[in-house]
């Protein structure tokens, strides 16, 4: 029989990104999304590149840093450009990366190629102390794709697996993160993303396994967790 995992407020707050990776996200649309992010504590905003030095001016003084993405949505970039990217990040702010492997290379067997890919972001990354998820897209695997691909990412030095971008044909399942966190040593941390939009799903995700999800509804999962264990809770 499993047992409830105990949690507080802060502790949710604290697994949560901020998603503002939207599209169609004014300039004005991002600085109110960061107030949120700010207002409730969360880990980080997670943001396209070209919005990293706006967050983190937007969040400066707060314990809330900035995750930016790199190759996303479909990681199909050349590795050079994913450096790069990830590079101007990281000069902007950026204290975190969410990078999106090759897929279709994975899909394909090409795992040198893949794992190449991921160690020169991660390198570039930890030289920087800038930690990295990497984001495998699930939907789009098999379980023993998803396998191997948790194993490239942890021989790459990768600080995360994450399991899709939340702009694919499927998110986050609890059987994908029971999955991944089998798949990776104790060292390597699970990100859900994609379909996490109330407490309960949260505290779903938080007992398969998750130390991080990414959420759009972050006032609403905070509020019910409020309601439910206090404002000091």
């Amino acid at each position: 029989m499993s047992t409830k995992v105990e949690y507080s407020a802060r502790d949710i707050a604290k697994m949560i990104d901020h998603s503002l990776l939207r599209p169609e996200l004014t300039t004005a649309d991002i600085l109110a999304e960061c107030a949120i992010a700010r207002r409730y504590d969360v880990a980080a905003v997670c943001c396209a590149s070209t919005d990293v030095a706006m967050c983190r001016e937007a969040l400066a003084g707060s314990g809330v840093i900035v995750a930016a993405v790199v190759g996303f949505p479909h990681g199909y970039v050349p590795t050079e450009v994913k450096v790069r990217e990830a590079t101007a990040a990281m000069e902007d702010g950026a204290r975190e990366l969410d990078m999106v492997l090759h897929i279709g290379r994975l899909r394909s067997g090409e795992l040198d190629y893949v794992k190449a890919d991921i160690k020169a972001v991660v390198d570039a990354a930890h030289a920087r102390k800038v930690r990295v998820k990497v984001i495998l897209e699930n939907c789009y695997l098999t379980d023993e794709q998803k396998r191997t691909g948790c194993r490239l990412c942890e021989e790459a030095g990768a600080d995360f697996v994450k399991t899709s971008t939340g702009f694919a044909q499927g998110g986050a399942t609890l059987g994908d993160i029971a999955l991944m966190r089998a798949a990776v040593s104790p060292s390597v941390q699970v990100k859900a993303a994609g379909g996490v939009r109330d407490l309960d799903m949260a505290l779903k995700v938080r007992e398969a396994g998750a130390t991080r999800f990414g959420a759009t509804r972050t006032e609403a999962i905070m509020e019910e967790a409020y309601r439910r264990k206090g404002r000091t809770g």
